[in-house]
């Protein structure tokens, strides 16, 4: 062979091997990728000829798959109660993709995953239709239903998160408003368009999940964050604190308020949590200085990546960069910001001895015959405090609880909360009203916080205790009620 040849058979063979490597890279290592990209039409035509598994909670469907006559999709997403359950079901929609547990359990339900091989080969060589498989849910359906009755009723703006505190079970998740997943999983594309740009324009942004990724002041529940700093570095319930109406921000002309400009009724650190006095906390928080305040709040969640299987968005600090901001923050305010999840379980870790717990929305995951395949196991994050340190803070958020307006007291249970009352915006705002409790305060078996945004309809007077308690306490009641 002449040396020109050569060269081309040699250029030749370099092709081939390119092409060879090309078609390997993206057949073998990049054919996962491809076949979960949302714009892979095959991919999705094929989901949609097959019947997706089930969402269940309790024993309910929440999300199941019908039969529909059409020339590209075999079938459709139906949500049975679907505003109420949108927070943790998401949608599934051929023009819009999925969220929630619908796209993080996405491979369970359209029966792709591995843990359902055996089940494709069965189908395969029985010629069965495939199916997808069923998760089920740890949400109690009635705590559910209490807590999104609870904000809607009166056309609140919100979220109600509870958690099993020893678990980190997910026992309720809601959000208000909220939206209709059924209006996104129709064949009509055109139609569906219309429904989706309706509701990213609706008032009060009904998609958002404000349980997970919202993040808002705390107000004063962040005093139990403070009071855990302080119980860890020297302070006892009994130590003596600030008890004045007011304190001057370290330099600045600045005045810090207590709630109405009152004097703090008492002088001890109990007295300031029981009554939420501002000018306590700020000081213990300046006498703390930011990195133990920081760590303290690192140790129950703040700046962690959390998922259950959704993400939740990292709550954060700021960065109290001078004295007064360190003392706003120390009352949950200035650039302190927290989802309710992690206000959830800020109040799940005190009622567990201590001990974070990974919130979890998956109890198990199940083959189309029902069949178990994975079920939920409780993981422990972290000990954000001592299990002492915690029983003394659960003592002092009872005596918080028994200072707590608002109606729904519940006769013979002890409760263990903590009221916030938090300032957003222009000084002229209405402020957001919050309540994390968790109950029976001896053997908790539910944890609680709830938000209701802007002053709800009580406007500039609006407190935690007027709006947020009564809502939180008519859930635990709930849950009580069903075993939790």
């Amino acid at each position: 062979m002449n040396k020109p040849l050569r060269r081309v058979a040699l250029a030749m063979m370099a092709m081939v091997l390119l092409l060879m490597g090309n078609m390997t890279y993206v057949q073998v290592i990049k054919a996962d990728e491809y076949s979960d990209d949302s714009r892979n039409t095959r991919t999705k035509l094929e989901e949609f000829s097959r019947e997706r598994g089930q969402i269940i909670a309790a024993g309910q469907s929440l999300a199941s798959s019908k039969p529909i006559d059409n020339d590209r999709y075999k079938f459709q997403r139906t949500y049975p109660n679907g505003p109420l359950y949108a927070p943790v079901t998401g949608f599934y929609s051929f023009f819009y993709g999925s969220n929630g547990v619908e796209r993080a359990n996405d491979k369970i339900l359209n029966g792709t995953d591995d843990s359902m091989a055996f089940g494709r080969l069965s189908d395969m060589i029985t010629g069965n239709t495939p199916r997808g498989g069923s998760v089920e849910l740890t949400i109690n359906p009635q705590m559910q239903q209490v807590a999104y009755d609870q904000l809607t009723k009166k056309g609140y703006q919100g979220s109600v998160v509870a958690l099993n505190p020893s678990t980190g079970e997910v026992l309720a998740m809601v959000n208000a408003p909220s939206y209709d997943p059924n209006q996104l999983t129709g064949p009509d594309n055109n139609e569906v368009a219309k429904r989706w740009n309706a509701l990213n324009n609706a008032e009060g942004d009904p998609m958002s999940n404000r349980a997970v990724s919202e993040i808002y002041p705390p107000g004063s529940t962040f005093k139990l964050i403070t009071t855990a700093a302080a119980l860890e570095n020297g302070y006892n319930p009994n130590s003596q604190v600030q008890d004045a109406a007011s304190i001057t921000l370290p330099q600045t002309s600045t005045q810090l308020p207590n709630y109405g400009g009152k004097k703090c009724s008492g002088s001890t650190l109990t007295a300031a949590l029981a009554h939420s006095c501002n000018t306590a906390f700020a000081e213990i928080a300046g006498k703390l200085g930011p990195d133990k305040l920081r760590e303290t709040a690192a140790s129950f969640g703040y700046g962690q990546d959390v998922r259950m299987p959704m993400r939740v968005a990292k709550s954060d600090m700021g960065p109290m960069s001078d004295a007064a901001s360190l003392y706003q923050s120390g009352i949950g305010q200035r650039d302190v910001r927290v989802t309710p999840m992690q206000n959830a379980m800020m109040a799940a870790t005190i009622a567990n001895g201590g001990k974070v717990m990974r919130p979890q929305v998956v109890k198990a995951t199940r083959a189309p015959d029902m069949e178990e395949l994975d079920s939920f196991k409780p993981e422990e994050i972290s000990q954000a405090v001592s299990s002492d340190v915690a029983s003394k803070i659960r003592d002092m958020m009872i005596q918080s609880e028994k200072n707590t307006k608002g109606s729904g007291k519940i006769t013979g249970i002890d409760i263990a909360s903590k009221t916030g009352t938090a300032q957003h915006g222009d000084p002229g705002d209405k402020p957001h009203g919050w309540y994390v409790a968790f109950a029976p305060a001896e053997n908790p078996t539910i944890a609680v916080a709830v938000i209701v945004e802007n002053g709800g309809d009580e406007g500039a007077e609006a407190t935690g205790g007027s709006l947020a308690a009564p809502i939180g306490r008519e859930v635990i009641r709930a849950g009580l009620r069903g075993g939790g």
